[in-house]
């Protein structure tokens, strides 16, 4: 199921293609360094895909549009975490996934959305997501820009520990990337 719904996202927007699992082993990397036990790791084996189902309600002009946002479109693209909560939460084998969903867009200083939480009112599985999905999206070409190389990737998750991103989070994060033997196969962009 989890592969049906990741491919109808990845359908819509061919520059997405394989972000859900690229994000997902990010994470899951993190979170091993974490300590996380199998149980929570199973659960963000199901959060990770599925944390942008929400863009199956965004407009495929949006999705795919080169240039700026105007402000009706930016808000139009900032529901999809709401959305895809509320498809999930239709299905009780899911519900799980909630967290990953909607909450992988807030910021660790509250500027984030759908909510505006800051700090620890994140959930632990948003923050470790959010540095991940971060990451893929800069090191990934886009309709509206290039993508970053991967030391300009890892330099702004440097300069944004703190402010978007939990700085112990992002921190585990760029520790990835110390260890060339260590670092994920899913970063190798």
């Amino acid at each position: 199921m989890l592969t049906v719904l990741t491919g109808a996202i990845e359908a819509r927007d061919p520059y997405t293609q394989g972000h859900s699992a690229r994000v997902t082993s990010l994470a899951e990397e993190i979170a091993r360094r974490l300590g996380w036990s199998e149980e929570r790791l199973a659960s963000l084996r199901v959060g990770g895909p599925l944390h942008d189902i929400g863009k199956l309600a965004v407009s495929d002009y949006v999705l795919r549009k080169a240039g700026s946002l105007e402000a009706h479109e930016l808000a139009e693209i900032r529901e999809h975490p709401k959305a895809g909560a509320r498809l999930i939460l239709r299905v009780a084998a899911l519900r799980e996934a909630i967290p990953y969903v909607l909450y992988h867009h807030e910021r660790w200083d509250g500027a984030g959305y759908p909510t505006g939480r800051a700090g620890e009112e994140i959930p632990l599985e948003a923050r470790v997501l959010a540095v991940a999905d971060a990451y893929d999206a800069m090191t990934s070409d886009r309709p509206y820009r290039r993508a970053l190389s991967r030391a300009e990737a890892l330099a702004e998750v440097e300069r944004c520990a703190g402010t978007q991103f939990d700085p112990e989070i992002a921190r585990v994060f760029l520790e990835l990337f110390e260890d060339a033997e260590v670092a994920p196969a899913a970063a190798a962009s």
